[in-house]
């Protein structure tokens, strides 16, 4: 007996419902397993991943291994666009650890295969319990990321029961026996549906979900999974529009060889229709496996072309002609001025104005010790000129602010406002005139840093840099638990410097040859503490308003905040 058109649609709503919280329930799990590794690891990750100039076959492995822990091949797609973007990571590098890092998320579809149900509420209770019981913040994220790993488990249970129903469906039937016979639109749904997911991995293992219940027929499966390959590259891409060119040529290679490398197995499946059952049991286990075959076979065949690919690239995406920049438009509104709330929004637009141009000199800096280029110099110039510029208007706008009656809370934003500023311009004289002039020194006397010395030069200024990009998030969005980071950060930025300056000393009794840099390396070191320390302050007035900053330290969080 067929049900009537109201249970239909009905049962339509529930099954799309069901499916719909299962796949957000995916993406939130991903996510919350990158941000503990984020949160707990990150400054080793990064300073493992800028290593990886050494060889190609290094960075591959770092690549691979920094997709697994981050859950995504995008995220450290990101890390080597900042890294290149500062000059302390060369794109052929940069190139390898993007192609380690396909490998990796397809190892990471491999783990997720495999049939663990019966631990995720041991995993539930390991990771919810160190969440909340933890002292330190690597026990609590790793708390974290425990719990994602269950609930990970926990959506791909819950998509393969969405899809049980549609197991006899005729409809569906039809839907895939199209598919069958038209595996370029099943490619195409798989690129935009990983592309708009953010997440190969998440696109995939529900793909896999479906395969696994008969629902989709295993050709249909492979073409979809291939598209989100390409859907996979893609997103970096669009991520980085506005990144420096030689960046931006790195993501386009990789999107050349795991894109058009996905294009061209689609069409030798579609011609050869080969048979797919060597490659596992079940359908599932088939397009998992043909997944990670993919991304190794691309890998090989691209690792010995990163040369000729990257010089290719390079004439299709040309250095930019320098031009005339466009005038600057002050966000500091004078016909809002008797409305405090919407002259102190104006203000904080152009401190983070300030904080941006701050984040924009400090990325090439260590560059600039390596390499002088007259053309980075001018530019860290010209910003800092910028941000004087901007720091004088604002606090003579925060000046005739407070000429009106503001309440108790408006007068101490004001004030907190004018100190961001003044924190802002001092970390960029720091950049402009102590780094730089640094730099220009190096460079005037053939000076080198020992080998060590460099490392650790370029791991602090990576720390450094990180923290200035969580400031500039902590003060968009005003949270308090990215503000306490921050300034948990200080406190090891502190004590990293400290060790720094030990093993600097070390260094000097051991070999002579440190002597000459020596005064150098130790002014760099505090000149990048000094640049931390003035663009963490946007951090303690969050803190303090949340009642979590003590007279002489941070305060003990709450249990179960991190």
């Amino acid at each position: 007996m067929r049900p009537d058109p109201p249970e239909r649609a009905s049962a339509i709503v529930v099954f799309v419902l069901n499916l719909a919280g299962s796949v957000a329930l995916l993406l939130w799990a991903v996510r919350m397993i990158r941000t503990g590794v984020e949160r707990a690891f990150m400054p080793r990750l990064r300073a493992g991943l800028r290593t990886a100039d050494q060889s190609a076959l290094r960075a591959a492995a770092f690549g691979g291994n920094a997709a697994i822990l981050l859950q995504s091949s995008t995220a450290v797609a990101m890390l080597a666009v900042s890294f290149v973007a500062a000059g302390t990571l060369g794109g052929k590098a940069a190139l390898a650890l993007l192609l380690g890092a396909d490998i990796g998320s397809a190892i990471a579809v491999q783990i997720y295969s495999v049939p663990v149900e019966k631990l995720i509420p041991l995993l539930l209770l390991v990771g919810i319990g160190l969440f909340f019981n933890g002292r330190n913040r690597t026990v609590k994220q790793t708390g974290r990321i425990v719990t994602g790993l269950a609930l990970v488990f926990v959506s791909l249970t819950m998509i393969r029961g969405a899809t049980e129903p549609l197991r006899d469906s005729p409809p569906i039937d039809a839907i895939m026996g199209y598919l069958a016979t038209d595996p370029i639109s099943a490619f195409a749904i798989g690129a935009v549906l990983a592309w708009a997911m953010h997440s190969s991995i998440a696109a995939v293992l529900t793909f896999v979900a479906f395969a696994a219940h008969g629902v989709l027929p295993v050709e249909v499966a492979a073409a979809l999974v291939l598209g989100a390959n390409l859907g996979g590259a893609a997103i970096p891409l669009t991520l980085s529009l506005s990144a420096p060119v030689g960046a931006r040529r790195v993501l386009l290679a990789n999107l050349g060889f795991r894109g058009g490398g996905a294009v061209l197995a689609l069409g030798a499946l579609s011609v050869l229709t080969p048979d797919l059952s060597p490659l596992g049991a079940t359908p599932a286990r088939q397009i998992v496996n043909l997944h990670l075959a993919f991304n190794i076979a691309i890998a090989a065949l691209a690792l010995p072309l990163m040369r000729p690919a990257l010089a290719a690239v390079a004439a299709l995406l040309p250095d930019r002609m320098a031009g005339a920049h466009p005038a600057r438009i002050s966000a500091l509104d004078e016909t809002v001025i008797d409305d405090p709330d919407r002259a102190m929004g104006c203000a904080t637009r152009e401190v983070l104005r300030m904080g941006e141009s701050v984040h924009a000199m400090l990325v090439p800096i260590m560059g600039l010790y390596r390499d002088w280029d007259a053309e980075t110099a001018a530019f860290i110039d010209e910003s800092e000129d910028e941000v004087d510029r901007t720091h004088f208007e604002t606090k003579l706008y925060i000046a005739r602010l407070q000429q009106r009656q503001l309440s108790p809370a408006q007068s101490r934003r004001a004030m907190d406002i004018a100190t961001f500023a003044n924190h802002m311009e001092d970390a960029a004289d720091q950049i402009s005139t102590q780094m730089k002039d640094i730099a220009k020194r190096v460079h005037a006397e053939r000076l080198r840093f020992s080998e060590d010395g460099w490392r650790d030069l370029n791991d602090f200024h990576d720390c450094v840099l990180s923290n200035t990009q969580l400031a500039l998030n902590v003060l968009l969005t005003g949270d308090v638990e990215s503000a306490r980071q921050l300034l948990e950060e200080k406190v090891r930025i502190r004590e990293l410097e400290q060790k720094m300056q030990i093993r600097h000393l070390a260094r000097l009794r051991e070999s002579p040859a440190s002597i000459e840099t020596s005064n150098l390396h130790q002014e760099t070191l505090r000149a990048l503490k000094h640049v931390n320390s003035a663009v963490s302050f946007v951090a303690y007035p969050i803190v303090e308003d949340a009642g979590e900053l003590l007279s002489s330290r941070l305060a003990d969080p709450p249990r179960g905040k991190s």
